[in-house]
């Protein structure tokens, strides 16, 4: 079955880094779009990147030049490279393959804050 296993996380101080890594079983990886979103509390889920297959970028607005999506087709990985974190990048982060909707990494915990 389809299945994405999130790793990475944690707390990190304002300007710090952080990267999430999501491990993908089930599908052929290299043919789909894969998006990282985000859920701060209180608010709705957002999506703050995807890679297409062949790993063009997009990134939302609010983390244009602090994050980087990235994705090793040969592992069957993606990745989210977080720089200059800010208090209001904190939220669970979940990848997810948009092609099977249903279907969610675990959530990974980012907490920004000194």
């Amino acid at each position: 079955q389809v299945q994405l296993v999130q790793s990475g996380g944690g707390l990190v101080q304002p300007g710090g880094s952080l990267r999430l890594s999501c491990a993908a079983s089930g599908f052929s990886f290299s043919n789909y779009v894969m998006s990282w979103y985000r859920q701060a509390p209180g608010k709705e889920r957002e999506l703050v990147a995807s890679i297409g297959p062949f790993g063009d970028p997009n990134l939302g607005d609010s983390v244009k030049g602090r994050f980087t999506i990235s994705r090793d087709n040969a592992k069957n990985m993606l990745y989210l490279q977080m720089n200059s974190l800010k208090p209001e990048d904190t939220a669970v982060y979940y990848c997810h393959a948009p092609s099977f909707a249903s279907t969610w990494g675990q959530g990974s915990q980012v907490s920004v804050s000194s």
